[in-house]
């Protein structure tokens, strides 16, 4: 017996391990959790003897889908035209008829389905927040394998100073820690927005104790205490909610834009993982496109755009008005969880060509040292001398194709106060990124505190 138990616990752990976005949104995964919503109210009025506890532990005990059929539910719509009424209706066939009396017992249905789709955001939020800590662990490991790749840092798309991908990474990483700490921040605000107010959320027809009876309910249901105000024509909690999505989005849009880039074949300095099989172009065999990264790229583009859908349900007309944003709540949750699913094993595994971008360092023949340079005479000849100086000497040696090692010999000012040696050491790209590395290892430390935190 107690192995039975013991195998039936690891069952349902997997269940929950294995549970997506799309299943809670599913239907019937709502079908339950619009039971339980009525359960948790029952018993709610059953604690404060506003029915009878028979009848609130009758309905609990016929609260599973198994007395719900969608087919049965859709039958009956057919006839009552109603999402609520129907399910009602089929509900109470098994349900003694004496408890029956007391489904749904003062509750309006506005109540309800937006209790149910509170519940469904708060799974969705947990699992989203898991999917974001198993990315993280993925870009702390690439960050910490990568402290000292030196590479070319780039703005507006030329090169500019030394980096290491480390550093480029760290800054994917705490970012990623920052969406974490986002959805965590609406969720509590999710976590208060069970609601059972009524129809115009003056808790009329629920009672001299209703407002005992929904802090109770939502107790029963796992959620916070609930907000005192009517939010029914506000769900500026669920914008909030959607716009956090948008932002996770464009975070994941910029690194698959960046990974596009530095796959390119000029550059060369990464590469997605596409098994051995995967064939780039079906009439260029050369080619590896990049797909992960481009699937990144849509996705920034498609969530921000359902999540204006939600903003706009801010606007509602008096107490409430039947414009609701539901089904553009399911698509940005279930698309988020889509596109953080492409994320995951494209930074697991992604390839990182240190060779070559340590050759990139090099594209520029030494310009890229030559904030350096002018900075080393700065302390010899003047700021803006030496400014000016490595102006005319940065574009002599592009004119005649010359590295700056070249160009900066055949200056008499530099070679006065430079010996070749010291000009050697001054263009080494990797004695000259700055406290990069440093940062990076602050990060990662940063990181690994807050997951200690989490329990991690």
């Amino acid at each position: 017996m107690r192995l039975i138990l013991i195998l039936f616990l690891m069952f349902c752990i997997k269940l929950q391990a294995d549970k997506t976005v799309s299943q809670i949104f599913n239907t019937d995964y709502r079908n339950q959790l619009f039971m339980d919503v009525e359960v948790a109210l029952a018993q709610a009025q059953a604690s404060l003897g506003i029915i009878p506890k028979w009848a609130a532990d009758s309905i609990e005990s016929k609260a599973d889908i198994e007395y719900m059929s969608q087919k049965d539910i859709n039958a009956e719509y057919e006839l009552v035209r109603h999402t609520l009424v129907a399910r009602l209706n089929v509900w109470k066939r098994s349900i003694d008829k004496e408890a029956a009396e007391y489904l749904h017992f003062g509750a309006t249905t506005v109540d309800i389905w937006d209790t149910v789709l509170v519940l469904q955001l708060n799974d969705t939020l947990d699992l989203l927040v898991a999917d974001l800590l198993d990315v993280e662990t993925s870009l702390l490991k690439l960050t910490k394998d990568n402290l000292e790749t030196y590479m070319t840092g780039r703005t507006l798309g030329q090169h500019a100073l030394p980096i290491t991908f480390g550093k480029k990474v760290s800054t994917w990483l705490a970012e990623n820690r920052r969406n974490i700490e986002r959805l965590r921040h609406v969720q509590s605000k999710i976590n208060k927005s069970g609601i059972l107010k009524g129809a115009v959320g003056s808790y009329l027809g629920l009672g001299e104790q209703a407002i005992q009876t929904e802090a109770l309910m939502m107790k029963n249901l796992g959620l916070n205490e609930p907000a005192k105000d009517d939010w029914h024509g506000i769900r500026d909690v669920f914008a909030e909610y959607a716009l956090t999505l948008s932002i996770i989005s464009k975070s994941f849009g910029r690194i698959g834009h960046e990974l596009t880039l530095l796959q390119m074949t000029e550059l060369g300095e990464t590469e997605e993982d596409l098994g051995s099989k995967a064939v780039g172009s079906s009439t260029m065999p050369q080619k590896k496109n990049p797909r992960g990264p481009g699937k990144l790229i849509e996705y920034s583009r498609l969530i921000p755009r359902i999540s204006e859908v939600v903003l706009d349900d801010m606007v509602n007309s008096f107490e409430r008005d039947g414009a609701k944003s539901d089904s553009e709540l399911k698509l940005v949750s279930i698309s988020t969880q889509e596109m953080i699913n492409v994320a995951k094993p494209l930074l697991k595994t992604l390839r990182v060509n240190k060779l070559r971008m340590r050759e990139n360092l090099n594209l520029t023949n030494g310009l890229i040292l030559s904030q350096r340079l002018t900075f080393y005479l700065a302390d010899v000849i003047g700021k803006d001398t030496a400014n000016d100086l490595m102006h005319d000497v940065a574009k002599f040696a592009l004119n005649n194709n010359l590295s700056l090692k070249e160009a900066a010999l055949q200056n008499e000012i530099i070679t006065e106060n430079i010996t070749e040696k010291e000009l050697d050491r001054i263009l080494d790209p990797e004695t000259y990124v700055g406290l990069a590395i440093q940062q990076a290892q602050m990060i990662i430390e940063e990181i690994h505190a807050k997951r200690l935190a989490d329990n991690l």
